[in-house]
C-alpha cells in the first residue's frame, strides 16, 4: 500500500496551545531523545511526573535524579513548568495513574508521553486538532499516535477508530480520565458480558480475561490494562492515526516490561503527517483494524513469551542482567 502522507516536511500551523505531560524515570537516553521532540514542539505548559528511586536498585537514586536535573536545566522556551517528583517509589501503577489524575486535576485536555516513546513533530498537533474537535463526543475517551497496525489495514482517511486504548503517545480529557478506576471496583460485575462480548476470537477473550484478572487481583503492577478496561465496559472508542507517529525506543533489559529488545515493535519508523487533516464523515469503529488487533496483537504472548519476561525481569531486579 502506498501511503502519500510518509516522508512529509512537516511545518507547525501554529504555535502549539496544548499542555504535555512527560513521564519519566530512571533512563536518561530515552529521556533525552523524547525531550527533545518536546523542546521542538514547545508546548506552553509542561508537566513532569517522576516515580522515586527503588531502595533496592544500587545506584537509581542517582539515575532519577540525572534525568530530572536534565530535563529541568534544558527547557529553553518560555513555559509553564509543573513537576511531581516522588520521594518514594510508587510503582508503575500507582506512580504513572496518580500522574495523570494529577495532570487532569490541572487540564482540561492535554498530550500525554512516556520516556521511551519518541514522537514526530505533527504527533502533537495531529492531538491538539482532534482534542478539540471530539472534547464533547463523550464515545471517544483518548487519541493515540499509535499507528502500527495501519500500515496493514488500507484507511481512507487520516484516522480511524479502534476499541483499544493504545497509550504509546496519546491525548485525552479531564471527562474520560475521571472514569478511570485503577482497582477496576466493578471488575465481578461487568466481566461475564464484557469478555463475552469484547470479541468474536476465543483468543483475544482469553487473553483479556486472564489479563485482567491478574490486574484485579493485583498481581499485575500496571495503570495501562485498567485503561483499556474502561474502553471495553463503555464501547469507548480511540482514535488511530493512518501513519504511526511513535517509535517506542526504550525495549530492552532496562525496561519496567518491555524488556525484549527483538520485539517486531521496537523502534518502528515513525513519520509525520500532511495537514490539514482529511476527517472521516462518521465516528465508527474500524471494524478490519479492531479485527486486525484482536488476531495479531494481543494472542502473540503465549506461556513461554510470558514466562521468559517474568524470568528476564527477575533477573535484572537480582542485578544478574546489567
Amino acid at each position: 500500500m502506498t501511503n502519500n502522507n510518509l516522508h512529509v516536511e512537516f511545518t507547525p500551523p501554529h504555535p502549539l496551545k496544548t499542555a504535555v505531560l512527560f513521564l519519566v524515570f530512571n533512563r536518561i537516553d530515552t529521556t533525552k531523545q523524547v525531550f527533545e521532540s518536546i523542546r521542538q514542539a514547545k508546548p506552553p505548559r509542561l508537566y513532569i511526573a517522576a516515580d522515586g528511586a527503588r531502595k533496592i536498585r544500587e545506584g537509581e537514586k542517582e539515575k532519577v535524579e540525572a534525568v530530572r536535573n536534565y530535563i529541568l536545566s534544558n527547557i529553553d522556551w518560555e513555559c509553564e513548568v509543573k513537576t511531581l517528583f516522588r520521594e518514594e517509589n510508587l510503582g508503575c501503577k500507582v506512580a504513572v495513574s496518580s500522574a495523570i489524575t494529577w495532570f487532569f486535576e490541572n487540564e482540561e485536555m492535554g498530550i500525554i508521553l512516556e520516556d521511551d516513546c519518541l514522537p514526530t513533530q505533527s504527533f502533537f498537533w495531529f492531538c491538539e486538532e482532534l482534542l478539540e474537535r471530539y472534547k464533547n463526543s463523550e464515545e471517544i475517551y483518548l487519541v493515540s499516535g499509535d499507528g502500527r497496525a495501519t500500515s496493514k489495514i488500507n484507511i481512507k482517511h487520516d484516522y480511524s477508530f479502534v476499541k483499544y486504548s493504545l497509550i504509546w503517545g496519546w491525548a485525552s480529557w479531564k471527562r474520560a480520565w475521571k472514569q478511570y478506576d485503577v482497582t477496576m471496583s466493578d471488575w465481578y460485575k461487568q466481566k461475564n458480558n464484557m469478555i463475552k462480548n469484547l470479541s468474536q476470537n476465543k483468543d483475544t477473550r482469553r487473553h483479556w480475561q486472564h489479563a485482567l484478572q491478574n490486574v484485579y487481583d493485583r498481581k499485575i503492577d500496571t495503570w495501562d490494562y485498567q485503561f483499556a478496561y474502561l474502553l471495553f465496559k463503555n464501547h469507548g472508542m480511540c482514535v488511530v492515526p493512518k501513519i504511526n507517529f511513535i517509535s517506542n525506543v526504550g525495549f530492552g533489559a532496562d525496561a519496567t516490561h518491555t524488556v525484549d529488545s527483538n520485539c517486531k515493535n521496537a523502534n518502528i519508523p515513525n513519520f509525520n503527517i500532511s495537514f490539514p487533516l482529511d476527517h472521516p464523515h462518521n465516528v465508527a469503529f474500524n471494524d478490519s483494524l479492531n479485527r486486525f488487533y484482536d488476531e495479531n496483537e494481543f494472542i502473540q504472548k503465549s506461556f513461554i513469551v510470558r514466562a521468559f519476561n517474568k524470568f528476564a525481569r527477575i533477573l535484572i531486579g537480582k542485578n544478574i542482567i546489567k
